[in-house]
């Protein structure tokens, strides 16, 4: 466990490092279809079999964690990214990219899957998940500023991801090894049953169809602003990188506004003004309006999943949902490219737009139902304070309760009923004594004569 207050880069960094291939699918698809001979729905369905590997990683990794070690499946995950990605960055023949590339969606998968379970753990999970988002906007958006002026190579994003894992395996020396004692002693035994199961299943098949629809554009943006808004390859660069700007923005905002507005209203209503942005982005035929639909909407993108992934991590402190959700979501985000290459081939871009905003729309009831009904999440150390005293958890925390075993908020707040007292009471004659020796036979609290 790191310090209390302090901030957990290690987790950061993995999380940039697992989270960086979702980012830069537009960059990654578009150039598989110049660049190697696959037409764009190939493309699509060679990003999607990337992150579906990535979120099969989380499935079967998820109740793992604890027991091999958060520094042992870390640099796993870290080692098959850098070889899986670096192999489809070095070579041209179609079957060894795509096996490249799904053995380093596994690798960035296992890198999610370990930052997800140990964030949930947090003090702060939204904290932390938000300098996340926000390192992974940054750097996303020093690649799309950069691979354009180095060629129209097919292997270029797939070798920045590669390095950033490589740069990453040096902090995984601070993370935690595997559990040495049981960890029924300490709380954590993977096979105590996941609370909030029906929240989370909810939950979970919302994300899915949330990062659904957000993919299927994303993997398609590229053909968007090249085909139909009339922008050149550093133009679209340019976009993207502002865009991805304006996300650190969105990132900075979400981390000051915290839990202050709760969870159901920055997901309800940012989902509803995604789903515009959406619309607007596909349909869009000059630059103007593509740049100012992508803008806003990679400015509220980052928003709502923050508040998403802070959702999740509290349905269970021990992060199992956390990294479920997240899997679900994963598996949203690929089978985005196909199904945006399949919707704007059938329909047309601004049809595509059309269907995936209504998709969205009804995606954003149930989440926003799940957010107030669980509106607090499982005491853990500074998690939650009881109506006017002190942190509550840090009982618990002191005397090593189990954190399964804390009640949660709603079991602690329970109402208050003032009862008036019409008399002061009068203590009983002779019910105390003068202080002094006591007869040796005399019982506590009674007097001598």
């Amino acid at each position: 466990m790191f310090a209390p207050r302090t901030t957990p880069w290690p987790l950061v960094a993995l999380f940039t490092a697992g989270y960086l291939p979702p980012y830069l699918l537009p960059t990654t698809v578009g150039r598989l279809d110049t660049g190697l001979p696959l037409t764009a729905t190939q493309a699509g369905a060679v990003g999607s079999a990337l992150l579906l590997s990535s979120a099969t990683a989380g499935f079967l990794l998820a109740s793992r964690v604890q027991r091999i070690g958060a520094r042992t499946l870390a640099r796993l995950g870290l080692v098959l990214a850098v070889v899986g990605y670096g192999s489809a960055a070095l070579t041209t023949a179609v079957p060894a990219v795509v096996a490249g590339a799904v053995l380093g969606g596994f690798g960035s998968g296992t890198a999610t899957t370990v930052a997800a379970t140990r964030i949930a753990a947090e003090r702060d999970p939204h904290r932390a998940s938000t300098l996340g988002l926000l390192t992974v906007s940054a750097l996303a958006g020093a690649v799309y500023l950069t691979v354009p002026h180095l060629g129209r190579a097919h292997g270029l994003p797939l070798a920045a991801i590669a390095l950033t894992a490589l740069a990453v395996w040096p902090l995984t020396a601070r993370l935690p090894g595997g559990t040495a004692t049981s960890p029924a002693a300490h709380g954590t035994d993977p096979t105590t049953p996941l609370p909030r199961r029906r929240s989370g299943l909810v939950l979970a098949a919302t994300v899915l169809c949330w990062s659904l629809a957000q993919n299927s554009l994303w993997g398609v943006s590229g053909r968007i602003g090249l085909t139909q808004a009339g922008l050149g390859d550093a133009a679209l660069g340019v976009v993207f990188a502002v865009a991805l700007g304006a996300g650190l923005v969105g990132v900075l905002v979400a981390g000051a506004l915290g839990p202050r507005l709760g969870r159901a209203m920055p997901i309800g209503a940012g989902t509803v003004l995604i789903a515009g942005c959406i619309a607007v982005s596909a349909s869009a035929t000059t630059p103007g309006t593509f740049a100012t639909g992508e803008i806003a909407w990679n400015t509220l993108y980052p928003v709502v999943l923050s508040y998403l992934i802070g959702l999740a991590a509290s349905l269970d402190p021990r992060g199992r949902w956390a990294v479920l959700v997240g899997s679900a979501s994963s598996l949203g985000t690929a089978a985005g490219p196909l199904t945006g290459s399949v919707l704007s081939a059938q329909a047309g871009y601004g049809g595509m737009g059309l269907v995936l905003g209504a998709g969205l729309l009804l995606a954003a009831v149930p989440m926003t139902a799940v957010a107030l009904h669980t509106g607090g999440r499982p005491l853990v150390p500074g998690a939650i304070r009881r109506r006017g005293g002190t942190p509550a958890a840090l009982v618990a925390a002191a005397t090593g309760t189990p954190s399964g075993a804390v009640p949660e908020v709603g079991a602690l707040e329970q109402p208050v009923v003032e009862i008036d007292v019409d008399a002061r009471a009068v203590p009983v004659q002779r019910a105390y004594d003068t202080a002094g020796p006591r007869a040796a036979a005399a019982t506590p609290g009674s007097g001598t004569g």
